[in-house]
């Protein structure tokens, strides 16, 4: 009991360890990953204790509540049903180390499922999709939606929809696959997209736009106003950010998969999106690293669809449906 004592507090410290170093910046954390080991790790607990610890502790609270009654016998005494369960007690009582292991397992087990297969909460951390989503915007993404992928591996088994025109999408970001990335999908496989002088077009069709007024954009990198646009994507009617005259002409930021397929001019770029893949761009169009700068999302990188925004607690009234 000692050895597994001890084998339990290393375990917490490599967990605190882990964490500490995350959440400090010296490494990137992989949640789905974390949440994977532990659900392993506490079956393995809750395993030996179903079939191991608690059937010991039985059957030594057993042994003792039966030589307790034999004493009592020996001394003339009366030997209750209250008193034996007094004597039992302490046997049949769980360490800590189960405790906060095996009696875990139910809880971390529903939600890894949960955020595995059904929905995983995400928080908004930059303004690359202002004005549709704000820094701070708790939003849900809807795992199944794109189809079933294993947990960690993040591997396809079972199709749904696929990814449309206008979704708002979160992925693993190519050049870094421990970072998700939320943009909204413009370029589908096979779609040529050109985003020239301030403007997008698909498949040679210019994207239609609508002048809305201003937006006071006050992401702390910006704090200015800023011509507001609604633009139709397919079936999907949302609004962008996107100022008419450009800052200077677009480059990558670094080599990428089918680079071959995009051409970058003074006026801005044209990309044929290569089957399996995506074109991504955010709707602050002129404070976003999106396709433009690095390139298409392959298949194998979508998490899933967000949907809603289920809490801002700067702006309660953020709560709604993501279009």
């Amino acid at each position: 009991m000692n050895a597994m004592s001890a084998l339990t507090g290393l375990l917490y410290a490599a967990l605190i360890a882990y964490l500490g170093g995350w959440f400090s910046g010296y490494w990137n954390g992989n949640f789905s990953l974390l949440l994977f080991v532990l659900t392993l790790v506490t079956l393995g607990y809750w395993t030996a204790e179903r079939f191991y610890f608690q059937p010991a502790r039985r059957r030594q609270a057993q042994i003792a509540a039966e030589a307790w009654e034999k004493e009592q016998r020996w001394r003339g005494a009366e030997a209750t049903a209250a008193a034996r369960e007094v004597v039992a007690e302490p046997h049949l009582r769980q360490p800590w180390w189960l405790d906060w292991t095996a009696g875990l397992f139910p809880v971390i087990l529903i939600v890894f499922l949960l955020r595995s297969f059904l929905f995983e909460p995400f928080k908004i951390p930059s303004g690359s999709m202002v004005p549709t989503l704000l820094i701070g915007d708790l939003i849900l993404v809807n795992k199944f939606h794109y189809g079933v992928r294993l947990p960690v591996i993040n591997k396809k088994i079972i199709s749904n929809h696929d990814v449309a025109r206008g979704d708002v999408v979160v992925f693993r970001y190519p050049l870094n696959p421990s970072v998700d990335y939320i943009k909204r999908a413009v370029g589908l496989p096979g779609d040529e997209i050109r985003y020239l002088n301030q403007k997008l077009y698909v498949n040679g069709k210019q994207v239609e736009t609508q002048a809305q007024g201003d937006f006071f954009d006050d992401d702390p990198g910006s704090m200015r106003i800023r011509p507001l646009f609604t633009e139709k994507l397919g079936v999907v009617e949302h609004k962008i950010l996107v100022d008419p005259q450009p800052r200077g002409p677009l480059s990558p930021i670094a080599q990428f998969p089918y680079s071959q397929n995009c051409t970058y001019t003074l006026e801005g770029v044209t990309c044929k999106v290569p089957e399996g893949h995506y074109f991504m761009m955010g709707d602050n169009r002129d404070n976003s690293q999106d396709s433009r700068f690095w390139g298409f999302v392959p298949d194998e990188n979508i998490v899933g669809k967000a949907f809603v925004v289920w809490m801002n607690f700067g702006n309660p009234k953020r709560i709604g449906s993501i279009q």
